[in-house]
């Protein structure tokens, strides 16, 4: 694998872009990895040092929304369903946007919508601790939250993201310092869950009134997406890891119009493009995200105008397809 001052992995000139992200990294003291990929063909057109290992975050929150939706398809269950915030929340730290308390009421829509776009853990660990108590009834695991992550460790090998691991829901509260990954396995994740309908509604949201309930008291509250790019240009999702001051991750989806051809004898090709890019370790990713963006577009119309080659299996990712 490439490491920084080696060769970057792209098309011909994208060295370019490597050497303006390399310059902001260094002068802020970073050691940054990141990766661009067409989410529809996985072919990668972007990429540096990206099977090196680190914390995963609050990009956690991801498999977690994954596991949570899995769940709710297979058992049926409405994600109307009101879950209860566990006494077990107290003194483990992290995120808590809406200032809940153990014994507070909020469905898991509104939880799901509270911890995809507001990076709330508390919101995070009441899910896996709601849904937990179905899996570990199944499963026999040790407790609710370590029968849910179980499935997230499943989850990651299913996607083929070996070097996975995660042992927390939230990723940035006590204990989730030892969710690691890589920008690698982060993409394959990203394209995952960006397939499925209901996670992609969810993270398009620029901002959300979300409800919950202290005894028969309703409390209202606005959450704001902290993914700053969502919702401007072509980006529609997907979370940034919480942290964005201290160089946790952001992964960005980017999606044009479809380009369509039609042909002499009346037939049509419609090309769907979806860019997915995950950068890590960048203290300000936001300029870097928009340069990643724009030349991994570049990168793909220039390698479809090539004729789509393919010299080496490393050079996509294959994701397996919801069942």
């Amino acid at each position: 694998m490439t490491r920084r001052g080696q060769h970057q992995r792209g098309i011909g000139w994208a060295g370019v872009l490597a050497l303006v992200i390399f310059s902001l990294a260094a002068s802020m003291g970073r050691a940054e990895n990141y990766l661009a990929v067409d989410s529809f063909t996985g072919k990668i057109v972007l990429e540096l040092d990206s099977e090196r290992r680190v914390s995963a975050g609050g990009l956690t929150k991801i498999a977690t929304a994954m596991v949570v939706l899995d769940w709710a398809r297979l058992s049926a269950t409405s994600m109307a369903e009101f879950a209860v915030v566990p006494t077990s929340v107290a003194g483990r730290g992290g995120t808590n946007p809406m200032s809940m308390l153990p014994g507070d009421r909020i469905s898991l829509r509104e939880a799901m919508y509270s911890m995809l776009l507001g990076g709330d853990d508390v919101a995070a660990y009441t899910l896996a601790e709601h849904a937990g108590r179905s899996i570990q009834t199944r499963s026999g695991g040790r407790s609710p939250v370590d029968s849910f992550v179980v499935e997230m460790n499943n989850l990651a090998r299913g996607l083929g993201m070996s070097a996975t691991r995660f042992v927390s829901p939230e990723g940035s509260a006590v204990g989730g310092g030892g969710n690691r990954s890589t920008a690698r396995d982060l993409a394959r994740l990203g394209i995952y869950a960006m397939r499925n309908a209901g996670f992609r509604f969810y993270v398009k949201q620029r901002q959300r009134t979300v409800a919950s309930f202290r005894g028969n008291r309703q409390r209202a509250f606005r959450v704001g997406n902290l993914h700053r790019l969502v919702g401007t240009g072509e980006i529609n999702g997907v979370i940034n890891g919480g942290r964005v001051g201290a160089g946790d991750g952001v992964i960005t989806s980017a999606e044009r119009k479809p380009m369509v051809t039609k042909f002499p004898n009346g037939g049509t090709s419609v090309l769907t493009r979806r860019l997915l890019v995950v950068s890590l370790g960048n203290p300000n990713p936001w300029e870097v995200t928009k340069a990643l963006v724009d030349q991994g577009e570049r990168a793909y119309d220039a390698w479809r105008q090539q004729g789509s080659p393919a010299r080496e299996a490393r050079e996509f990712l294959k994701v397996p397809e919801p069942k």
